[in-house]
């Protein structure tokens, strides 16, 4: 094995130091991204070193019910990254989304780690969450993705599905152009990193492993793996999640009714519309 370089805390408040830099500018040029910029970078150090710690204590124990468990709140937090990310949805899909991750994720794991790599043991801990946490994390994208897109089109779609209903079609029929295009433009970036990889860009696993001083064929091999299960995982999500939303457009004796998009309305915020009503109606009482 070749030299691994390891990032001492100096080369981390470099790094942090860069982002500030770039703030500074951002804030001098009055884009208005700076305090979440910052915000971002230290959320991120933080959540990855917690991460890291955490791994480090699983990796250590070798038990199996730890990395179920972890596994269960990577599925539970990447669940409601994807409701946060969608835009334009209805209400209660969390359930929906939940499962569709988890028995999509649930295979993809059996299919990679049994039939693909065959770690020893077949929890191996090493192994399975990080690429739980690679799969996730470009599912979630997609997934959001194409439940956005989904609401969206049937919105657009209004007269056309009327029209369709009217003539005899079945809610499927009526929306499969909308589930189609979803589902292909969740795999969009899926196929683009597939076609670019290798030539144009050197993908995240490939770069880590040649920087841990593995060896640079067994890294390619590796990188396919992964790129080829978030194809399969991407298209596997998005067809079960929509199959199991398509009908919320739908209501008794096939008629055509899309739900509201729910609240895009964050907490914080409506607290503070909260507070600030409440402060007027103090006021106007005063008064």
């Amino acid at each position: 094995m070749q030299q691994y370089f390891a990032i001492d805390n100096w080369g981390l408040l470099i790094a942090v130091l860069m982002v500030c830099i770039a703030a500074g500018i951002s804030a001098l040029m009055k884009l208005g991204v700076a305090k979440s910029l910052l915000w971002a970078t230290v959320r991120s150090l933080v959540q990855l070193l917690a991460m890291g710690f955490i791994l480090e204590y699983v990796i250590r124990a070798q038990n199996v019910w730890l990395v179920i468990g972890l596994i269960a709140v990577m599925l539970v937090a990447a669940a409601q990254i994807t409701m946060s990310r969608a835009k334009g949805i209805p209400k209660g899909l969390v359930p929906l989304v939940l499962l569709s991750l988890a028995v999509t994720m649930l295979l993809m794991l059996a299919l990679v780690g049994e039939l693909v790599i065959r770690p020893n043991p077949w929890y191996s801990p090493q192994l399975i969450i990080p690429l739980t946490g690679m799969l996730l994390g470009n599912t979630v994208s997609a997934l959001a993705l194409g439940l956005s897109r989904f609401f969206n089109s049937m919105r657009e779609r209004y007269e056309e599905v009327n029209t369709l209903l009217a003539l005899g079609a079945t809610p499927w029929e009526a929306a499969k152009p909308s589930i189609t295009s979803s589902i292909t433009l969740g795999l969009l970036p899926s196929i683009a990193m597939l076609a670019s990889s290798g030539i144009v860009t050197i993908p995240g696993m490939m770069s880590g492993q040649i920087i841990a001083g593995q060896n640079p064929v067994n890294a390619a091999k590796y990188q396919f793996v992964i790129l080829a299960a978030v194809s399969a995982l991407t298209l596997l999500a998005d067809s079960i999640i929509l199959a199991l939303v398509y009908k919320r457009c739908f209501i008794s004796y096939d008629r055509y009714f899309v739900p509201p998009a729910r609240d895009s309305v964050s907490t914080l915020d409506r607290i503070r519309r909260q507070a600030s009503s409440r402060a007027n109606s103090a006021q106007t009482s005063v008064r």
